[in-house]
């Protein structure tokens, strides 16, 4: 008998084309002025049993583009990818998300291209005590 092939449940959102003003950079005059800087998010979050339209059971995708407002608010880095990664871990802070990406593009700069910018992805542990145990079995005794 032929089976039909198992999907996973999953549920994604999207939040694509967030300008914000950042001061940001590591080239001299960079850090004059705030930047702006567009951010795509992806974020896979862990699905509710029924989509029963109860607000309480999803992702609040405006409290997660709140994070990622306040992230860039309170920037202090110099480097795309030090704020990428602080957003990451404020979007993983929400316990249902089970993995994240963001995009960071900067959109004022006098080159050639429209934009230059990073991506970055992270993935929550699935099993977090075996990854731990494992780690430890590599180590030599009294580590």
């Amino acid at each position: 008998m032929h089976e039909s092939p198992r999907f996973d449940d999953s549920l994604r959102l999207l939040l694509t084309g967030l300008e914000v003003n950042v001061v940001i950079g590591v080239y001299p005059g960079e850090r004059d002025r705030a930047q702006r800087l567009s951010i795509d998010l992806e974020l896979e979050a862990t699905p509710p049993a029924a989509y029963d339209d109860d607000f309480a059971k999803v992702v609040d995708y405006g409290a997660m583009a709140e994070r990622v407002k306040r992230c860039c608010a309170e920037n202090d880095a110099h480097l795309l990818e030090t704020l990428a990664d602080r957003i990451l871990g404020a979007c993983l802070a929400e316990p249902r998300i089970q993995a994240a990406r963001v995009r960071i593009q900067k959109l004022d700069l006098e080159r050639a291209a429209w934009g230059i910018g990073i991506e970055l992805e992270r993935r929550r542990p699935r099993n977090r005590k075996a990854q731990v145990t494992g780690l430890r079995e590599g180590l030599p005794r009294g580590s």
